[in-house]
């Protein structure tokens, strides 16, 4: 694969002596690639990624993977707080609207194999914006193809007939990773929205006993990594 280099100054070391072990997939919720290029890359807008991946699989390398990229923001995956200095950000370029391509979606999977060798991320820990930022994101969105990636052994799916007996729903997604933002006035909202986004971007209404199943699934089979990695 060809990496175009694009460097952005918005960056810096990852605190701590920490080192990368997760992966967090966005859509750039812009017209198309070059203004998500001209963002990711303008000292005044203070934010980045470390990949941007267009809609016809073009991929730049915008921050080098043992800096810390500006692209998680304020938000939580299982202990982490600070996702910035534990993580990977690609970028897609999509409005959040429409379909992800062929050519980004197989220029992703490319891409993700190389990153999660290069650094031993297991598939639970490849995850979305909105998996860590529970309501104040949606990315990748409604139209991403996680079973795509679980097929490929790049990111988790759940049971669709899970062994685990479904328990407490906010404890058993918590113990996989998802959490509500600090201060939410409705927790159980902001993780179900969350993990809906991911597992069923079809479903509606109040929790049911399918949510409770895909959480009691995941707690049981990806607990997450509470071990911390440094240099």
């Amino acid at each position: 694969m060809t990496i175009l280099s694009c460097p952005s100054p918005n960056h810096g070391p990852r605190r701590d002596g920490a080192r990368p072990d997760m992966v967090v997939i966005h859509y750039t919720a812009m017209q198309d690639a070059r203004a998500a290029l001209d963002r990711l890359c303008d000292p005044l807008a203070e934010v980045s990624a470390h990949y941007l991946i267009c809609e016809q699989g073009r991929v730049w390398r915008l921050v080098d993977e043992d800096q810390r990229a500006w692209h998680a923001g304020a938000g939580r995956w299982g202990d982490v707080t600070d996702v910035n200095s534990r993580s990977i950000g690609i970028e897609l370029a999509n409005r959040g609207d429409h379909p992800f391509s062929a050519a980004q979606m197989a220029a992703l999977e490319h891409l993700l194999a190389g990153v999660m060798d290069r650094w031993s991320i297991p598939p639970a820990r490849v995850i979305g914006h909105s998996d860590m930022a529970p309501l104040r994101k949606s990315d990748p969105g409604r139209r991403f193809d996680w079973r795509r990636l679980a097929r490929l052994g790049l990111s988790i799916w759940p049971d669709p007939v899970p062994a685990a007996a479904p328990g407490d729903f906010l404890t058993d997604a918590a113990r996989a990773g998802w959490h509500p933002p600090v201060g939410c006035a409705d927790p159980e909202l902001a993780v179900l929205t969350a993990l809906r986004l991911r597992f069923r971007p079809q479903a509606s209404g109040p929790l049911d006993t399918a949510d409770r199943a895909v959480a009691a699934d995941l707690a049981a089979r990806f607990p997450v990594d509470r071990r911390p990695r440094s240099a």
